[in-house]
């Protein structure tokens, strides 16, 4: 007994695709019932009657909702501008009490020693030679295939990293820093919130230029430290743009003026044995 040739089995397979059992079964079944018909149709019709309904209501809606969205983008932008005038208020009797203190001290020995601990602090302006670190997030990468942008850049600038250039400036001697014009303090904080760097609560983008004022070589000192090295790593690895240069008469502006804290003594409370013994 010969075993079946190969070309023989395809060319049954081609001829019969269908395996005899189904083809039994299927010759022996019957249609669907006719209310089984009745019954897909109506289904097929509310689901399209309810389809239907969803999307005029959507498209009803839509003019609702665009015009809810435009009168909280313009409450926003009012509610900004209105910051700003307050800010620029409080700058000016910021400026005026300024005046009015020199004036007062200025027969004074301590208003030198004010002013020193004032530009210490960062409530004043001040103006010098010093550096400028600029770093810029990396362009996002191109799908070579889809031609779309990624989803994931390694190269976006962190909170941390800004930390990381403010420490680096400090320890080179800087002697004032502000990023992004907003002036740090010694209580100043450098986080991120919903994908955005906040200084000292106030939203900063890239790109970010961390301004500081200090000696004269403070720019050499940071390009040897650890930190700029680092970064110059991330310029190789994840394209980030990253800069270090000399500026003269740099000035930076003031930070608002830190809330006051007054000490209170405890008050006191009575005996817990109940009276004297």
């Amino acid at each position: 007994m010969t075993a079946p040739r190969r070309d023989d089995l395809l060319a049954d397979l081609f001829r019969s695709p269908l395996d005899p059992g189904y083809a039994a079964a299927a010759a022996a079944g019957k249609p669907p019932p006719r209310w089984g018909r009745w019954a897909r149709a109506v289904v097929l019709a509310a689901t399209g009657f309810l389809l239907a309904v969803a999307y005029h209501q959507a498209v009803a809606e839509a003019p609702s909702a665009s015009r809810a969205r435009d009168d909280l983008v313009a409450d926003v932008r009012a509610r900004q501008r209105t910051s700003e005038d307050l800010q620029h208020q409080a700058d000016e009797l910021r400026a005026q009490v300024d005046q009015a203190r020199d004036d007062a001290l200025a027969d004074d020995d301590s208003a030198a020693r004010l002013k020193q601990l004032a530009a210490g602090t960062g409530t004043v302006r001040v103006t010098g030679d010093g550096a400028v670190v600029r770093v810029v997030d990396a362009p996002p990468e191109v799908d070579p295939v889809t031609g779309e942008a990624k989803e994931e850049n390694l190269g976006i600038v962190l909170d941390r990293d800004l930390q990381d250039i403010a420490n680096g400036l400090w320890q080179s001697g800087a002697e004032a820093i502000a990023v992004n014009g907003q002036r740090l303090t010694a209580t100043s904080t450098i986080r991120a919130a919903g994908g955005v760097i906040l200084v000292d609560f106030k939203p900063v983008t890239s790109p970010y230029d961390v301004s500081a004022i200090g000696p004269g070589d403070l720019a050499q000192r940071f390009e040897r430290s650890p930190t700029a090295k680092r970064f110059k790593r991330y310029v190789d690895s994840y394209r980030m743009q990253f800069s270090v240069k000399k500026r003269t008469n740099l000035t930076l502006a003031a930070a608002p003026e830190p809330p006051l804290r007054y000490a209170r003594p405890p008050s006191p409370s009575p005996s817990s044995s109940g009276g004297p013994r």
